[in-house]
């Protein structure tokens, strides 16, 4: 397998490094999130740069959503998570802050948000973080490259390793 910064893989106009995934199949990629609402939240992106969901192809779906469960099964065991929320922020006006579509996996404790809806405004931009989470969406600061990598690494022997013919 290549070295993990020397492969990249785009996510809507930003630059995501191998080392950042733990996850990659013919028309899917996960990746750590660099800004996280909740401790494992995580992203599952499709390959193919599209900004709108009916933009994908029914094989594209189908690898986005199998993919999907196979990640939310494990982030939900790791976090020891009461559930999830699983979501796709389809368009500007749906809150879409990356132009790439992408489906959102968070792990959920009962009470982690007084509103259990609140957590869609702090997804597009416009809502706080409980306090508890101590993350503020305006002061949220991104993670470091070495924090990322560790949770890519952990997330990526709980998925198994990809076949190296899916890298290129």
């Amino acid at each position: 397998m290549a070295s993990p910064v020397a492969r990249t893989f785009c996510f809507g106009p930003l630059t995501i490094p191998l080392a950042q995934l733990f996850l990659l199949t013919k028309h899917t990629l996960g990746l750590v999130n660099i800004k996280p609402i909740r401790p494992g939240h995580v992203l599952v992106v499709t390959r193919r740069q599209v900004a709108r969901f009916n933009e994908l192809s029914q094989e594209e779906i189908a690898d986005l959503f199998a993919q999907g469960q196979r990640v939310s099964k494990i982030i939900e065991r790791l976090y020891s998570a009461d559930g999830l929320t699983l979501c796709i922020q389809d368009g500007s006006a749906a809150g879409q802050t990356v132009p790439h579509v992408h489906l959102h996996v968070i792990p959920r404790h009962i009470g982690d948000f007084a509103n259990n809806d609140d957590i869609y405004s702090v997804l597009d931009g416009t809502g706080k973080v409980p306090q508890q989470t101590h993350i503020d969406n305006e002061q949220r600061k991104p993670r470091s490259l070495a924090d990322m990598t560790s949770e890519a690494q952990i997330l990526r022997r709980e998925i198994g390793d990809w076949d190296s013919e899916t890298v290129s």
